[in-house]
């Protein structure tokens, strides 16, 4: 089978590698997935945890805490695919642990790598599935566990199509902690065994709770000029289609609110350059954070603010009046409300939330955010928020509420992997 992974793999690689290279992505992170590793590596049979991008790095922090409290001898591997996940890895790791890139699923690249890096177990965060990765895992016995399963509608419907060839690959993972029934249900059509299904729930609620100091909030505050009676609108996560649309809401607000400023945190910081443009195309100011210092200059009039670091989003939530979610105004499916809700800000989000489907709707039927499905409702949404402080205090509180309830996951996976080790 291994051959026929391959010519898979290769085919697909032929039409991927031009668009990598034309990209500029053919660096150092591009050699680890070649399976170009440090040449003295001493891992001691490591965790191998496998997190694909910046959600999933974020996600199985808690989880990388509890199994190094559990395996109190063991190194990590953090493994991911994208530069970005790379990045906020980096925070996870801790002295004699391995960051890298996880292997092209070549056979003998895969293979090479993991007799590197030679794991006692592999953890894949949310749901990917390698072929040639997955199946010399189960030939070196080495457990291959799922954690923050999910299934989304695009990928069962393509599963579905290729239902007997992926079907003896799920069968090889030795245990499935997914996020809901749906998420079960779906793997069970695939083919897998139910007794390999556990419904553990989203670990994405096992979020730090902790208030942000007063002190952080002000800093981050006085760096955006920002006055005692400004207000701060934060869009995090946007896409392309979705800057002309919060434009187009700011524009509005601003004839009603003078004092309401804008900070576009955009997924891709690297598009920082194209929303600038937008911005001075749609009459403003733009300003990437980058290039903050000192006090506002006189000149900056009508001034949009634009994320272009990377592992800052979060600050500047704390510092938000209201928070909202890109990704879902345009199809790319939603990211992460938990974030902006767990710090105690009012969330409002667009009708594309598929990735994020059980919490969207576990929000919206609790009355713990709100849905703007275009930049008309999302200006209505804004305005609704900054003219009524109970409207905005009850949603904060009700979506606090629903993090506590749901929290727990992490720890429902620690144990189901103690059973497995």
């Amino acid at each position: 089978m291994f051959i026929v992974y391959d010519l898979i793999f290769l085919v697909f690689a032929i039409f991927y590698l031009p668009l990598y290279f034309l990209r500029g992505k053919l660096n150092f992170g591009f050699l680890r997935r070649l399976g170009f590793l440090p040449a003295h590596l001493n891992l001691d049979r490591p965790i191998w945890i496998h997190a694909v991008s910046v959600g999933e790095a974020i996600a199985i922090k808690g989880l990388a805490s509890q199994l190094r409290q559990a395996y109190p001898g063991k190194k990590l591997v953090i493994s991911t695919v994208t530069a970005t996940g790379n990045k906020i890895a980096q925070g996870l790791v801790k002295d004699g642990d391995f960051l890298t890139y996880l292997p092209l699923d070549f056979s003998f690249i895969v293979r090479g790598v993991l007799k590197r890096i030679n794991p006692c177990m592999f953890i894949i965060a949310e749901t990917e599935i390698w072929p040639n990765l997955i199946t010399c895992l189960d030939k070196l016995q080495v457990p291959v566990v799922t954690v923050n399963g999910r299934i989304s509608d695009s990928s069962f419907e393509g599963y579905r199509l290729i239902k007997f060839f992926i079907r003896p690959i799920l069968r090889m993972v030795k245990q499935f902690c997914v996020q809901s029934d749906l998420d079960a249900l779906r793997l069970e059509s695939l083919g897998v065994d139910k007794q390999k299904i556990q419904v553990t729930g989203n670990v994405k609620f096992d979020i730090n709770l902790d208030p942000i100091a007063e002190i952080n909030v002000l800093t981050y505050r006085a760096k955006l000029w920002l006055g005692q009676l400004d207000k701060l609108l934060v869009c995090g996560s946007t896409h392309p289609g979705e800057e002309e649309l919060i434009f187009a809401s700011y524009q509005e607000l601003l004839r009603a609110f003078p004092k309401l400023k804008l900070l576009i945190a955009p997924r891709h910081p690297e598009r920082s350059e194209k929303i600038s443009r937008l911005a001075a195309d749609n009459g403003f100011m733009p300003v990437l954070i980058s290039s903050i210092s000192g006090a506002c200059p006189t000149c900056i009039n009508r001034a949009v603010f634009i994320l272009d670091t990377i592992g800052e989003l979060l600050n500047y939530y704390s510092a938000a009046d209201i928070v909202f979610v890109g990704g879902s105004m345009v199809k790319k499916g939603g990211h992460n409300i938990l974030e902006p809700a767990s710090l105690k800000k009012p969330v409002i989000f667009g009708p594309y939330m598929f990735n994020f489907r059980d919490i969207s709707e576990l929000f919206l039927a609790n009355q713990a955010a709100l849905m703007a499905t275009n930049s008309q409702e999302l200006a209505d949404k804004v305005t609704e928020l900054l003219n009524s402080n109970l409207l905005a205090k009850g949603l904060v509180q009700r979506a606090y509420e629903l993090i506590i309830k749901n929290c727990g996951a992490t720890n429902k996976n620690i144990q189901i992997i103690k059973q497995l080790s």
